[in-house]
């Protein structure tokens, strides 16, 4: 699960994304209000939660979660602040926040508050089984059917096709897959990309699918189905 972090203490930053990604998390953080909402409101990175300091410099947080809304961006976001008035949580929660949380916090609180906000999502999500054409993918158990066949996937390959399968006939760039899958902080190389490419469409083959990965060149690829 990919997490954003905005939080302009440095060393409360590091501590707790630290702790956040000990716990399995992914996560992309900055410390400027400016660069926050670059990272906030650009839809490719995929964040599924987002840590928000309210007194975040040139931006403030609570302008940047507003923005979030205001573009549709509707997941849960919690933040984080000193700000402890009443009226003060008033306003965070009613300008689109889905927690508040005080400083001084204890890491494990927020580690808490973190599994509770993605808790039921992910259970609705990872339970869905995603249909495209004569392909049937669940997700929870990386299950990849196509009629009275089956195969396993592997936990990438099963991220791949999840961002394919959820999105068929739209073109995704190297670079946008390496953002979905593995976060801005990764190292992937895009070849990467394109050795996941070439095992889904082995998949692909294992199980006679008619579907296809298309690839365009100098551009990316896409998810295809061809009519029978």
């Amino acid at each position: 699960m990919k997490l954003l972090l905005l939080e302009d203490d440095l060393d409360l930053c590091n501590i707790i994304q630290l702790e956040l990604v000990k716990n399995g998390y992914i996560v992309d953080s900055c410390n400027d209000g400016e660069t926050a909402m670059l990272y906030a409101l650009n839809t490719d990175y995929s964040y599924e939660l987002a840590i928000i300091d309210r007194m975040l410099p040139v931006i403030d947080g609570l302008t940047i979660i507003k923005a979030m809304r205001a573009k549709g961006i509707s997941i849960p976001v919690i933040i984080i602040t000193g700000m402890s008035a009443l009226d003060d949580r008033i306003e965070g929660l009613d300008g689109g926040a889905d927690d508040y949380l005080v400083k001084p916090f204890h890491v494990q609180e927020l580690l808490a508050r973190v599994r509770a906000l993605t808790r039921r999502p992910a259970e609705i999500k990872d339970n869905e089984k995603l249909i495209f054409k004569d392909l049937e993918f669940d997700k929870m158990n990386r299950e990849l059917r196509c009629r009275d066949k089956q195969v396993l996937l592997t936990a990438k390959e099963s991220e791949l096709l999840y961002v394919l399968i959820q999105n068929p006939e739209t073109l995704f760039s190297r670079e946008q897959l390496i953002l979905k899958i593995w976060g801005t902080r990764s190292d992937v190389e895009p070849g990467n990309v394109d050795n996941y490419i070439s095992f889904l469409r082995r998949r692909f083959k294992e199980l006679q699918s008619s579907c296809k990965i298309k690839t365009i060149y100098g551009a990316g690829y896409k998810l295809e189905g061809l009519n029978a």
